[in-house]
């Protein structure tokens, strides 16, 4: 057990039995949080206490009305104080990073300039878009990125705070001055960064942040986009409908400004409240008892890879010296996905395979199949799963599977996989 483990928040599933396909049971090795972050117990406790308080949202006099009412709008404010955001920043709830990203695509009032080596939901929402590829350096992919800046007027860049393919973290606050210096602003996607690292609007001079609950501890639904008002209230919202209004008649509608012309229809209250207290959560362990925990089990994990035959881990940049608990890597002559189904099949480990959702840049880093692996750590990530999941690979790699695995809907499996797919006895698909 690493020393920070000891302060950091707790998680549920961190007790979470998994069976194997040999009828045993075992402890779940999740190390794929990159994808979706399990709850943490202080917002599991907090969504119970708001529950029985429903009800409507700025629109009802009674009293769980009002208590609902305070707690979006208290939500909005520590979600805003978590990432850093200037006094007169809007604060958004989105349903997801993706969600966010796809509302200011409908506000940017001009081009867009981004790296290839973003997730699609940095990549595919931006109307007209210009990609710089990145190159096998942070400086010189700065450079180009100054030279692409100074060859056309773009109205945004758009960047990940870290990849969520290798973790690997890019300077952010020298991207937004290279920007600004050609009159650009910078949209953040911090989905991967801000479970793992401070991040600060004002100081870094950032316009734009977007994150995702399910990322940052907290349920599936809900997200947020943070920053420059202007631009939001210029644009057409983002939805049709009640709440996004000041006044309709029969010939005309005057739509509200700032968060809520964008949020028509019932908010997600319990989305917001969870990835608030997530935040209040997560605060005091950002600056050092995580990235101390996440360090230690990093080069526990590249160590251990780097002593395997066949294993290769895949980075972007030479140059890199900042990275999140992200980690993705290959096996030669073994496919993605018949590993991730090996180690879970037969040892309780969950990563992800395939390409991330980030499929320039996998075609990129490994060319062929251009799927790879991926483990990413959390909170309740702990050495004996790194360990374990180092152990599975060298007996893969030195033996073989002990199960027989084949492709089953797309997807590998293990034939026969006589583990329930119905634990809650609520009916199967």
């Amino acid at each position: 057990m690493t020393a920070a483990l000891t302060r950091l928040p707790a998680v549920l599933g961190s007790d979470l039995q998994v069976p194997l396909v040999t009828g045993a049971r075992i402890g779940y090795a999740n190390l794929d949080v990159a994808a979706s972050a399990p709850a943490l117990a202080a917002v599991a406790e907090h969504v119970a206490e708001v529950l029985p308080f429903s009800s409507s949202v700025h629109r009802g006099a009674g009293y769980a009305s009002q208590v609902c009412t305070s707690l979006l709008e208290t939500a909005r404010t520590t979600i805003g104080r978590f990432l850093g955001a200037r006094p007169d920043d809007a604060v958004v709830i989105t349903r997801s990073t993706t969600d966010a990203l796809n509302l200011l695509a409908t506000a940017v009032p001009g081009p867009v300039l981004c790296l290839d080596v973003e997730h699609h939901a940095n990549l595919l929402p931006w109307r007209d878009v210009r990609r710089v590829t990145a190159a096998p350096t942070i400086e010189q992919t700065l450079t180009d990125l100054a030279t692409a800046l100074a060859d056309g007027d773009h109205a945004l860049v758009a960047v990940t705070g870290a990849s969520n393919v290798t973790g690997e973290a890019l300077p952010i606050a020298q991207i937004v001055a290279l920007a600004h210096a050609a009159g650009a602003r910078v949209v953040l996607d911090a989905a991967q960064l801000a479970p793992h690292r401070r991040v600060d609007i004002a100081a870094w001079g950032v316009d734009y942040v977007a994150v995702s609950g399910h990322k940052l501890y907290a349920p599936y639904g809900a997200g947020a986009l943070v920053g420059r008002q202007d631009w939001l209230d210029a644009a057409p919202p983002f939805l049709a409908g009640g709440g996004a209004t000041l006044a309709v008649d029969s010939r005309s509608v005057r739509w509200a400004a700032g968060p809520q012309r964008h949020e028509a229809g019932s908010p997600n209250v319990l989305g917001a409240a969870a990835l608030a207290q997530a935040c209040r959560t997560l605060t005091p362990v950002l600056d050092a008892a995580a990235p101390e925990h996440e360090r230690a089990l990093s080069a526990q994990l590249s160590a251990g890879l780097a002593a395997i035959p066949g294993i290769a881990e895949l980075s972007i940049w030479a140059d890199s010296t900042d990275k999140v608990g992200v980690h993705a890597f290959t096996v030669a002559d073994r496919p993605a996905g018949y590993v991730a189904a090996y180690l879970s099949a037969e040892h309780g480990i969950g990563v992800r395979d395939g390409k991330f959702c980030a499929h320039p840049l996998l075609d990129r880093l490994n060319p062929g199949s251009g799927a790879a692996l991926r483990a990413s750590f959390g909170l309740g990530t702990t050495p004996e799963h790194v360990d374990r999941l180092l152990t599975a690979l060298d007996a893969l790699v030195r033996r073989g599977a002990r199960w027989t695995y084949a492709p089953v809907d797309g997807r590998w499996a293990p034939t026969p996989d006589p583990r329930p797919r119905d634990p809650f006895g609520v009916g199967a698909p």
